[in-house]
């Protein structure tokens, strides 16, 4: 049980080992791993319901791009032996679903508080402790970790005249948790990110008019989604601790694939262009695994990025259309490779118009109308389909205060720095899962949750062990990694993209390659021998009279 020091005006009226942002799958399973440690925990959820992402993007469409039987935990052989997922991908609410489950089955949900936003959260250098402020008050905790999502934080452009407008506007980010008839009406969807390329053939289906403003193209491929059938799921259940653990040690993504040999000019045209087909056939982020070399050498994802291309040609029926959604100003998966269902298709509709506002900008928002080059396109709905602002936005939303009174947005400004993407320098016992210099949102998240998760919790055993009162990386140690992560980056194709991986997407913000690129296999064995060798990299106070571990 936490401990209740009496109430007062301004002051944290509990007192935690642990505090948790966020109630999706990183806080769920990072509550999960505290329990066992026997320390005390209270887990902050801004939405009404466990879920994290999965809570708000509840768009047409939206579905996972990795597969269920992969984007599942691994931590519990008996959940993932009997949770029975239905499709290849799984849709919104069978994940959300999964989320639920997984709260309910380990009896999380009494340390989770729901509509509870973070607000501040100040480090007190004199009791070596955090005080977190929220929009129901104020609690004292030893740790922080924050659980807040790579993609949580939805962007809204600045468009002129939104205000002004009539009908109703939707972000895909924050969709209402009642359905959405679009039956009849005019809908403008601004965007074709992946929120859009799920959501718009599906609209299609219901809009009598859809117009898509798109300002960068973006390569996407096929799901060819399926229902599972039992001998699949009963095929992946039977081989779970060989494929956890090739997903773990040996996929660069955490995406269990076939493993190439070879580069993509290894092979003749004819050979190339077979394997290709087979991918696109197959359906899949696997596309990308088809040759060792497509994100290292431009001539190689030329050949890969001409494929899809040619595909788009020969699926869009308008010529000019399909000019248009051919990207031409990135390599193939340096923003990440998008995946559909029948989201080109969709453009042979003759209720749907692509408008390209690169070459005519959208000028405004009318309150009937979005106005592009001159032009009123008549709407009864808008949907921005417009992002996030990824890997620190949310965490940029909380007034965190490390020693000196430092905020971590002030370090930040020119970029986040942090080692190993778990720490950040001058900011003691505060830990970020899946942060900016891990492989994160290059992965699969489950598997990047997970080992953080794991990592965090072992470093607290550690802690609580030896009485070690506060841990933080130390600037050198900080400073070698953010140079490793982008020297890393700079060897690969990544940095030509204007993406979100860069920050590029959100107008100020600097522009710097922010997941660590060199694989998870590869992260994963860098922090075990971290850890092995006690922290290296980390500086360590121990308590004048060591704590027990178990309780604060």
């Amino acid at each position: 049980m936490a401990t209740q020091p009496q109430s007062a005006q301004g002051k944290p009226t509990a007192s935690y080992d642990v505090v948790v942002v966020g109630a999706g799958f990183a806080g769920l399973y990072m509550l999960h791993r505290l329990r066992g440690l026997g320390l005390t925990a209270r887990v902050y959820e801004q939405g009404g319901d466990v879920g994290g992402t999965w809570y708000w993007n509840r768009y047409p469409g939206a579905r996972c791009d990795v597969e269920s039987m992969q984007y599942s935990f691994s931590f519990d052989d008996e959940l993932q032996q009997e949770w029975n997922w239905s499709e290849r991908y799984a849709p919104q609410p069978e994940i959300l679903r999964y989320a639920n489950h997984v709260a309910d089955r380990f009896d999380l949900r009494k340390d989770i508080q729901l509509d509870t936003r973070v607000e501040s959260a100040v480090f007190d250098e004199h009791n070596n402790r955090w005080t977190v402020t929220t929009s129901g008050g104020s609690v004292s905790a030893h740790h922080v970790v924050l659980a807040t999502g790579c993609l949580s934080n939805a962007r809204t452009p600045e468009f002129r005249g939104l205000k002004d407008f009539e009908g109703q506007v939707y972000h895909t980010g924050h969709w209402p948790h009642e359905p959405v008839d679009f039956t009849g009406l005019r809908v403008g969807v601004i965007g074709t990110g992946s929120s859009a390329i799920q959501s718009i053939p599906v609209i299609a289906e219901q809009a009598s008019q859809v117009f898509v403003f798109q300002r960068t193209a973006n390569f996407s491929v096929p799901a060819h989604n399926a229902p599972l059938t039992e001998e699949e799921r009963a095929r992946w259940r039977a081989n779970y601790a060989e494929l956890r653990r090739r997903a773990r040690e040996d996929m660069k993504n955490g995406i269990v694939q076939e493993v190439p040999d070879r580069g993509a000019l290894d092979d003749p045209d004819e050979v190339r262009r077979r394997k290709y087909q087979a991918r696109w056939t197959s359906g899949g982020l696997t596309f990308m695994g088809v040759y060792n070399n497509l994100a290292l050498e431009q001539a190689a994802n030329d050949t890969a990025a001409n494929f899809i291309r040619d595909k788009i040609a020969e699926i869009v029926e308008d010529p000019e259309t399909a000019r248009l959604l051919q990207p031409n100003n990135h390599p193939v998966g340096s923003k990440r490779i998008c995946v559909d269902t029948d989201y080109y298709a969709t453009f042979n509709r003759p209720n749907v118009k692509l408008v390209d506002i690169r070459s005519h900008p959208i000028e405004q928002i009318l309150p009937h109308a979005v106005r592009s080059g001159g032009k009123d396109y008549g709407v009864d709905a808008l949907v921005l389909a417009t992002g996030f602002d990824a890997m620190t936005g949310s965490v940029a939303k909380i007034d965190i205060r490390g020693r000196g009174g430092q905020t971590l947005n002030d370090k930040w400004a020119e970029g986040p720095r942090t080692y190993l993407g778990l720490m950040s320098a001058g900011f003691p016992n505060l830990f970020i899962i899946t942060g900016p210099g891990s492989p994160s949102v290059l992965s699969n998240m489950i598997v990047s949750i997970e080992q953080h998760v794991d990592w965090i919790a072992d470093c607290l055993a550690y802690m609580g062990d030896r009485g070690v009162e506060t841990m933080e990386a130390t600037h050198p140690a900080e400073d070698k990694w953010v140079a490793h992560v982008n020297e890393v980056a700079q060897g690969t194709l990544y940095p030509q993209a204007n993406s979100w991986y860069m920050g590029a997407n959100i107008p100020g913000k600097p522009q710097i390659f922010m997941p660590y690129i060199g694989g998870v296999g590869v992260y994963r064995q860098i922090c075990n021998d971290v850890a092995a060798k006690d922290y290296e990299g980390f500086a360590m106070t121990v308590a004048a009279r060591p704590k027990a571990a178990a309780s604060s």
